[in-house]
């Protein structure tokens, strides 16, 4: 019997000899939670939950501990940014408290979550599943929700990446799967045919489609994710998109670690593997976001090959044949459900959907070109040979930065002939101005492409001697040159973005009779910020006051944001430049002067902007207006 009991107790010892044997780094890991691991959509009570969160959060804090010497585990909602500035690495697995509220306008077609996460927060994090798009949308994370449909399986590693090589040995095991059916849907992105199979490794025992109500993992845009300095794809995954989706990833100091198990169901080497990625996420401390993607769905170049394939007779094939595997696969799941009510077992919602689910006839091939292709159907029709062509001949002076998914042709680029991706259009451009030649397009260049916004040619080229070195091009990040740079002001994406918005408020016409034309708009930045904007137009040689000195008899401008009722300012009304008019401190408006005020809760109604100034020419002044105009 005692014989029985050693060996027993020797056998537990073995068991345990690699955690025992494991040597922890000396490294502090807060881990957040609050997530489950399941979608169960409310079929579950708040007791339950609460116990599948406590269960997933002492896996992952077992599982940290055995690598490392100091691991604290909160929930979600306790969580602070000043608490991790206290650890070498963050793991968020929860849903934190918002910093700032979600966005609905649909008059403005914009949903965007609440934010969670300050720009210009800095700490190592990784993100577990979709924590990588719920933390990062506001933010500019090019970590973004491509799918959630990430299974079990990784592929496409980069086997000499750290994360696969230590500091923790990862004992691999490497099996030739086939490669996932959806990936040859997207067989167009590639030159040559995917193969039958590929390598892969086993990331989680389980998944959503082997257990009911498991949470999926999340994979994001490949295309335009490392165009940028601070990001790169490490490894792909199984999902129900590109072979190329993103699965494991980098983006400033933000790891997306796209797949949802915990360390329950987590295979050996995945739990090495992620160890390695505490260590490796680590030493990204301060090294935050440059190029920052806040429209999740903005055009590419990659686009254009998308739009020559699916304007093809094989492109509507191929998303008829998707369409048809589909109906197949909910028929087969509708038979499921009938012989589960058959035999009187509960359905699910899901379950009960498909019962009465009655499939659309799939579109003719023309609707399905005019939705997909929309304004440039209008110049094409269904001429394949065309779209080819004017995407082919124009890749180099497409632009992709307005809207969602939408691709232009920029006409300005094209008559130069030099790529917007060429950092000689921006040397050309500055040059047009230094010579005084086509200065309007050459502005217009400049604008488009690049945050900055100087008064002179002279500036311009000290900007671009001092930086040229530095300067970048990002299409996801917003198709503009960015320098590579953390220093405050290098890149200033809410003044660009501000610009952007301002030269889409029309004024009123201005003549010499009529030389103030005043307007105000209500919109969004890209990343969810509202504001009120109070433009004001100037007629040439004429001018409006700023600040007015004592000595002198001026009437400033002034300008009363009236909020309702629930609508607060953020911060301060932003001014405008102003030009100095003389040495005791009276300051003037020119051309446009457009006043900025930053605003936070739901609006419901216009918001009235009073406002009042004095016009004047270098001879005469006109008497002060008092008007009010209404935000929309």
């Amino acid at each position: 019997m005692k014989t029985r009991r050693y060996l027993f107790v020797f056998l537990l010892l073995l068991m345990a000899y690699p955690i025992l044997a494991q040597k922890r780094i000396p490294m502090r890991v807060l881990y957040v939670g609050g997530a489950t691991g399941y979608d169960d959509n409310g079929k579950v009570d708040e007791a339950t939950r609460q116990q599948q969160v406590r269960q997933r959060t002492a896996s992952w804090k077992q599982m940290l501990e055995q690598y490392f010497t100091e691991v604290t585990a909160v929930n979600a909602s306790e969580w602070t940014e000043e608490m991790s500035s206290r650890y070498d690495v963050t793991v968020m697995d929860g849903t934190p408290r918002p910093i700032t509220p979600g966005v609905q306008d649909p008059a403005k077609q914009i949903y965007l979550r609440p934010g969670y996460i300050s720009e210009d927060f800095s700490c190592p994090m990784i993100t577990i599943g979709e924590m990588s798009s719920r933390l990062g949308t506001r933010i500019g994370s090019k970590n973004d929700w491509y799918c959630l449909c990430l299974e079990n399986y990784a592929h496409s590693w980069k086997k000499d990446h750290p994360i696969f090589n230590g500091p923790f040995k990862v004992k691999m095991k490497v099996e030739r799967r086939a490669t996932p059916s959806h990936a040859f849907h997207f067989q167009y992105e590639d030159d040559e045919r995917l193969p039958e199979t590929m390598p892969m490794w086993q990331v989680q025992t389980r998944g959503y489609k082997d257990t009911p109500d498991y949470s999926p993992g999340l994979v994001s845009r490949h295309w335009g994710y490392e165009d940028s300095p601070e990001t790169e794809i490490i490894s792909g995954g199984v999902s129900s998109k590109s072979i190329h989706a993103v699965a494991i990833g980098r983006h400033g100091n933000y790891f997306h670690w796209g797949f949802s198990a915990s360390p329950m169901d987590m295979t050996g080497q995945a739990k090495q593997v992620f160890a390695n990625a505490v260590v490796y996420i680590s030493k990204f401390r301060g090294q935050g976001i440059i190029a920052r993607k806040y429209n999740e769905a903005i055009a590419t170049r990659a686009d254009a090959k998308a739009a020559i394939y699916m304007a093809s007779e094989e492109g509507y094939q191929e998303i008829i044949k998707m369409n048809d595997e589909a109906m197949e696969e909910m028929q087969r799941q509708a038979e499921v459900a009938k012989q589960k009510q058959a035999r009187g077992e509960t359905l699910t919602e899901t379950e009960k959907y498909l019962l009465n689910f009655k499939p659309a006839p799939p579109p003719s091939h023309e609707t399905f070109v005019k939705q997909y292709a929309g304004e440039f159907f209008d110049k094409f029709g269904m001429d394949f040979a065309a779209y080819k062509k004017f995407f082919t001949e124009n890749m180099n002076y497409l632009y992709g930065g307005d809207g969602r998914l939408h691709l232009e042709l920029d006409e300005d680029v094209k008559s130069l002939g030099i790529p917007n991706n060429d950092i000689r259009l921006l040397d050309t451009a500055i040059s047009m101005l230094e010579q005084g030649k086509d200065t309007e397009k050459a502005r217009r260049i400049l604008s488009r492409y690049t945050q900055k916004d100087f008064p002179t040619a002279k500036a311009w080229r000290q900007w671009f001697v001092d930086n040229k070195d530095k300067l970048f091009f990002t299409e996801s990040g917003g198709w503009v040159w960015l320098v590579n740079s953390r220093e405050p002001g290098a890149n200033d994406y809410a003044g660009w973005l501000a610009r952007k918005k301002v030269r889409h408020i029309e004024t009123g016409t201005v003549t010499p009779q009529n030389p103030v034309s005043v307007t105000a708009e209500r919109e969004y930045a890209d990343n969810g910020d509202q504001y009120v904007y109070v433009k004001f137009t100037i007629y040439r040689g004429f001018h409006i006051y700023g600040h007015v000195s004592n000595e002198d008899p001026f009437i400033p401008t002034k300008v009363n944001i009236v909020l309702p009722e629930g609508v607060r300012a953020v911060e301060p009304l932003e001014l405008p430049a102003a030009r100095v008019l003389s040495k005791n401190g009276t300051t003037i408006y020119e051309d446009t002067a457009v006043f900025r005020q930053k605003i936070s809760g739901k609006v419901s109604s216009d918001i009235t902007c009073e406002v009042e100034y004095q016009c004047c020419d270098d001879n005469v002044c006109l008497p002060p207006a008092n008007i009010t105009v209404k935000a929309k």
